[in-house]
């Protein structure tokens, strides 16, 4: 358990984990290092030769715990240069610090870790332990589960509730945000300035929550350092949970399982689709951790250049929305005579297009409604703008989201083609 099993679960990932903390100078010491770094964990101990190593002996009978025996003595009145020391040689190589926090003193000195990471400009995310959440001030994320969550602020009997008295937490101890793990009702994500972001449980079975919490924190603050947003994380989190509560015993997960957990239930309704459908399918990917891409255009007559900026465009995340003009909304724009081709035909080509998962039409003449109802995690447009010139960007931005101008491919335009027939058929 604690941060071995953290670490073990980055690792079954296929990410780099460097794990410092204390143990003893005896065997399971030399058994922890070594079983760690045959998973490709680097092992950076302070090893105290007047405590033993924690270890913990479960009881099993018939899949099973009956009981747990625990052999430890509380790590006290430490040195905290050692570890402070190895943080310095690590943090230049890392993207994120995670902080389990089991009581028994090896974060003894948690706010001169912290205070080290953050000067570094590294995420803290830490695993609390107690209803002393002073001692974590100015970390990035704390990840209580709803019982350590009440020991704080005290019963909560609402969603609102909930939120209000995370809320709080946050101000008063300069969190960036708190994610409250809440067994069969999900987990809730609080940030300053964001709405909250809930999350049902995806757990089918629960059949051990034995180390669920390392591999929630594990897989969230992995996902960060990956460039995940924090609801994207969140969601790969509950995901990646949802696997090993099914699970016996102490358990981390592969990159295949998390990959089934997360597409395993991925919508098929792809392609052309309505307003409605859109933002509800979204809501879906978003939960799925997915990366929404959105871009918005005529495309009278598809061309090379329009399939190279799609397929740019999709490789910027994990679905791609086009929003396309009705033809009257193309009349207006480009005048008589245009569109060349009705909506439907339009839509039905840009769908066919494998970079294209959704493909939505749009009446105004630009598409700043739609955009500010879709909220997609990123919007791209082509072209010569500026992020803040283009439809539906603030909004986008006001809601953490990203706004990015790509280039068209250079001599390919609809004009240019029309005008080509026609002086062909002249």
């Amino acid at each position: 358990g604690g941060a071995a099993n953290v670490a073990m679960n980055i690792a079954s990932l296929g990410g780099h984990a460097h794990i410092v903390g204390l143990t003893g100078e005896d065997e399971p010491a030399k058994v922890l290092t070594e079983t760690l770094s045959a998973l490709n964990v680097k092992c950076d101990f302070v090893a105290l030769p007047d405590y033993p190593t924690i270890t913990k002996l479960r009881v099993m009978s018939r899949g099973q715990q009956l009981i747990r025996l625990d052999f430890e003595d509380k790590f006290e009145n430490t040195d905290a240069t050692p570890v402070l020391s190895r943080m310095d040689a690590a943090l230049p190589n890392v993207k994120a610090v995670i902080m389990s926090d089991y009581a028994k003193g090896s974060l003894e000195h948690v706010q001169a870790y912290i205070q080290k990471a953050r000067a570094a400009n590294i995420p803290v995310f830490i695993d609390p332990k107690g209803a002393d959440f002073e001692r974590y001030r100015g970390a990035t994320l704390l990840t209580p589960n709803m019982k350590e969550f009440e020991d704080v602020v005290g019963k909560v009997k609402s969603d609102q509730e909930l939120v209000e008295k995370a809320l709080a937490l946050v101000e008063e101890f300069d969190f960036e945000a708190l994610l409250v793990t809440r067994s069969e009702h999900g987990m809730t994500l609080i940030r300053r300035g964001q709405e909250p972001f809930h999350l049902p449980t995806q757990a089918k079975e629960v059949y051990d929550v034995t180390g669920a919490g390392d591999t929630v924190i594990s897989v969230l603050a992995a996902s960060v350092a990956a460039g995940k947003s924090f609801e994207e994380a969140c969601a790969l989190a509950n995901a990646a949970a949802g696997v090993v509560v099914g699970k016996l015993g102490t358990s981390t997960l592969s990159e295949i399982e998390l990959a089934e957990a997360v597409h395993g239930s991925q919508d098929t309704d792809f392609g052309v689709i309505s307003e409605k459908a859109l933002i509800e399918a979204v809501k879906k990917a978003r939960a799925r951790g997915e990366k929404v891409v959105m871009t918005n255009g005529c495309f009278d007559i598809l061309h090379a250049g329009h399939v190279s900026y799609l397929n740019h465009a999709a490789e910027l995340g994990d679905r791609l929305i086009v929003a396309v003009n009705t033809d009257e909304s193309v009349k207006r724009l480009k005048g008589p005579g245009r569109p060349v081709n009705p909506t439907d035909r339009r839509m039905a080509v840009l769908a066919g297009l494998g970079a294209v998962d959704w493909v939505v039409p749009f009446s105004e003449d630009t598409p700043q409604r739609l955009i500010s109802e879709v909220l997609p995690s990123m919007l791209v447009k082509g072209g010569d703008y500026k992020p803040e010139e283009i439809a539906g960007g603030k909004e986008v931005i006001a809601a953490g989201g990203e706004v990015r101008v790509l280039n068209f491919e250079d001599g390919c335009s609809t004009s240019e083609i029309i005008n080509a027939i026609k002086g062909g058929k002249g």
